[in-house]
């Protein structure tokens, strides 16, 4: 889910944007710092922390703790875990090669480079796993799974088609491999529960999702027919009956997870409603390439963004117990709509927030309203032409112009480093020899304070900050006592229980 903006424009501040593991938080790294926000509330963008002092293009929160994992632009190839709380450094670990994505969750932390990958142990942050040789992942796609029970790692087994190699991190053994499309892989998610899985290619038509362990494909959606396009992110709600998709294109599809046997039976309104079921019907007869067409799902719901052709981020979460749909942007904007779980369509654009720096009000912005969402039947561009039917006074969300900096491109990693002379006895390829993993280097401690004491007690829940509450079924439960999202409703004191560690 992250955008790091990787830009050789300097005037560009945002450098990275993404959200935590339950969407309750937003991080920014910039090239003066990076800044922590809260997605408590629809009308404003509360600020939890920032730091001001060298450039990061990658900063990682652990769900609602005060543990985070930045990496700088100036030190690509350095590791820093910290307790921003504290404003201390725990310790950082230094790689071979610069490192292009960092997940975590409550076990495990990966760091992602471009043919490797390190599994840490998260409660004292040994290496216990390194996966070598991949095939060269220039962007550090990858995907980790928050939950404990399903705790699987996902990255592209091939750089020449879409396979996506499932990898238990807690057993640390291969799993599957699934071949998902005929094209490179450009996105990967898992569920909150890690038994899902949703895949994209380059060419960006086609949306799959698979069945973890099984590997089974359980959902197919088409994106569009049109023309190919760049998924930038993909991103499940929380209780798995959604999911979104962000791309290059101005348009954010929200996609339905049923089963056709348990999606009612309409009769077609249109005559392409009439025309796609005689094509049915019809499927015998019909190339396997033309069925299969018709076969595949298509958008639920659609969101409208002011401009295209810009890196972005999605989300799907709860905000004032009402679903919302989350697009965070390259230009510096935080897009906020309402998502209707029962009719879809047409995604009411609620609220802009800045995020590159200047945290003002959105030029042209009005006061936000949770309104329902345009009439089913009703297209984005008929909306905007048609005059506004409210009474006078009262305020309608209209989108800002494109703002400055919409032109930007991603900086290339550096490609020279300034090396600082090791000791013999600390030295990258010393310790490699002697561990076989990165160096580790715990600073800015106590002398009597051992760093994994700090780690530990931020994961036993003394710095985390209670979930925001979520309600049962609100992203479209049905009610039978399945689970939802109320499974994932933990209190502060359990947020994070100890882990009991045992002497072999």
């Amino acid at each position: 889910m992250n955008i790091a903006a990787k830009t050789e424009d300097e005037q560009s501040e945002l450098l990275f944007v993404n959200f935590n593991q339950d969407c309750t938080s937003l991080a920014i790294g910039t090239r003066t710092g990076y800044k922590l926000f809260s997605l408590s509330s629809v009308d404003k963008l509360e600020q939890i922390y920032e730091n001001e002092n060298e450039d990061i293009c990658i900063v990682e929160r652990l769900f609602s703790s005060s543990l985070v994992a930045i990496v700088s632009l100036s030190s690509p190839r350095k590791l820093k875990v910290c307790h921003f709380k504290k404003g201390t450094e725990i310790c950082n670990y230094s790689y071979s090669n610069s490192i292009l994505a960092v997940r975590l969750n409550r076990q495990r932390l990966i760091v992602c480079l471009e043919e490797s990958l390190y599994i840490h142990n998260i409660r004292d942050m040994k290496v216990l796993h390194t996966i070598r040789d991949t095939p060269p992942n220039r962007n550090g796609l990858c995907a980790l799974s928050i939950n404990n029970d399903n705790c699987f790692l996902a990255y592209p087994g091939s750089n020449q088609i879409g396979e996506v190699q499932i990898f238990d991190t807690m057993n640390l053994r291969a799993v599957i491999m699934i071949p998902a499309h005929d094209n490179p892989l450009a996105a990967l998610a898992f569920n909150n529960q890690g038994t899902k899985i949703a895949t994209a290619s380059k060419k960006g038509t086609v949306i799959r999702v698979f069945s973890v362990p099984e590997g089974q494909k359980l959902f197919e959606f088409r994106r569009g027919v049109k023309r190919c396009a760049s998924i930038h992110s993909l991103a499940f709600s929380v209780d798995s009956m959604f999911l979104s998709a962000s791309s290059d294109t101005e348009t954010v599809h929200v996609f339905k997870l049923e089963i056709p046997k348990d999606r009612p039976q309409e009769e077609p309104q249109t005559w392409v409603g009439y025309f796609g079921q005689a094509l049915k019907s019809s499927a015998t007869y019909l190339p396997s390439q033309v069925t299969e067409m018709f076969n595949q799902g298509r958008a639920f719901a659609t969101s409208r963004l002011p401009t295209s052709g810009l890196r972005n981020v999605c989300a799907l979460t709860i905000i004032q117990k009402v679903p919302r749909l989350l697009v965070a942007s390259q230009d510096g904007y935080l897009h906020i709509y309402n998502l209707d779980p029962n009719e879809g369509g047409e995604c009411m654009l609620l609220r802009q927030h800045r995020l590159d720096g200047k945290l003002g009000e959105v030029p042209g912005e009005t006061t936000s309203q949770d309104k329902p969402l345009t009439a089913a039947g009703t297209s984005y561009a008929s909306t905007v032409r048609r005059p506004d039917p409210s009474p006078p006074g009262t305020a309608t969300p209209v989108p800002p112009g494109k703002p400055s900096g919409t032109g930007a491109h991603f900086p290339q990693p550096p490609t020279t480093y300034s090396p600082v002379a090791p000791s013999p006895r600390n030295s990258y390829a010393n310790m490699v020899k002697k561990m076989g993993g990165p160096q580790e280097v715990a600073v800015g401690l106590d002398d009597e304070q051992d760093p994994m004491d700090i780690i530990d007690e931020i994961l036993s829940g003394a710095e985390s900050q209670p979930y925001q509450e979520v309600d049962q079924g609100a992203m479209g439960g049905d009610g039978s006592g399945s689970p939802g999202l109320g499974q994932l409703r933990l209190d502060d004191d359990n947020e994070f229980p100890p882990m009991t560690h045992k002497n072999d």
